[in-house]
């Protein structure tokens, strides 16, 4: 099945991508970085071309959790060639500045960088170009709204109180730019131990189900905390190519999102 439009084609290395899609939330550490990649290797598991974009310039992830660590090459014309693993089109900040190197930038260049990252990186043909998106509410995202014509945005949040009402500010500065929220994952939701099999909601459970329905937003899914995802992003490899719970988490969340996106193509 062909993937749905919803980014106008344009001029330049996004002229062949059909959907933009921003992985957000204002709060940090609630796990969007880990949502990317195991969402882009899901979503290339099932036949999409994908890509994959570190637009978190301060704190990079993606390197680490994909495993990858050398430079992109650079074209003639000076277009940087994506790196690729699992099938997914890779680029970020870590690539280029270097292992453990900080990067000290003022917001200008934040939003220069993500520009470049966006118009000079050869993307080619992809169905989904995933962004995964610093936290807060600054200069990347507010970017990112202005120069690219994002098909949407998937909120990831925690279910604890103080992670939702960020949450809920950036839902609120993606509705003032006009971009659509297409759906919202609870990640960290619960435990099971493994030693007593018994279910312990460590930071409550059910807030993003619940603000999802206040806000009348679709509701992607539950992901608990399971070690073998906190174990695939520290050896740099997805948890969705491993054999174990978490995959068929990331494949439901990944089917609605095609299917949020296919729904939006429609009524456009």
């Amino acid at each position: 099945m062909e993937a749905p439009r919803t980014t106008p084609v344009v001029e330049g290395p996004l002229a062949e991508v059909r959907n933009v899609v921003a992985i957000a939330s204002a709060k940090g550490g609630v796990g969007k970085s880990t949502l990317s990649v195991n969402l882009a290797v899901s979503l290339a598991g099932q036949g999409a071309r994908v890509g994959l974009l570190d637009a978190d310039i301060y704190g990079p992830s993606i390197p680490l959790m994909m495993g990858l660590r050398q430079q992109p090459e650079t074209g003639p014309e000076g277009m940087m060639h994506p790196l690729y693993k699992d099938g997914v089109a890779l680029m970020s900040i870590g690539f280029i500045a270097g292992e453990d190197a900080p990067v000290v930038w003022r917001g200008p260049l934040l939003a220069q960088a993500l520009q470049q990252f966006l118009h000079q990186v050869e993307w080619g043909a992809l169905d989904y170009l995933l962004i995964d998106l610093p936290p807060g509410t600054g200069d990347v995202p507010l970017t990112l709204s202005q120069v690219v014509a994002l098909s949407g945005v998937l909120i990831v949040t925690t279910p604890q109180s103080v992670a939702l009402e960020d949450v809920e500010r950036g839902i609120a500065m993606f509705s003032k730019v006009e971009v659509d929220i297409l759906g919202v994952v609870e990640n960290m939701s619960y435990y099971i131990c493994s030693k007593c099999g018994e279910r312990h909601e460590i930071f409550a459970h059910g807030g993003g189900r619940e603000a999802a329905t206040r806000l009348e937003l679709p509701f992607f899914g539950e992901i608990p905390l399971l070690p073998e995802i906190r174990k695939s992003g520290d050896e740099g490899l997805s948890a969705v190519v491993r054999e174990g719970e978490a995959g068929p988490l990331f494949d439901e969340i990944g089917r609605r999102l095609v299917a949020e996106l296919q729904r939006l193509a429609e009524e456009g």
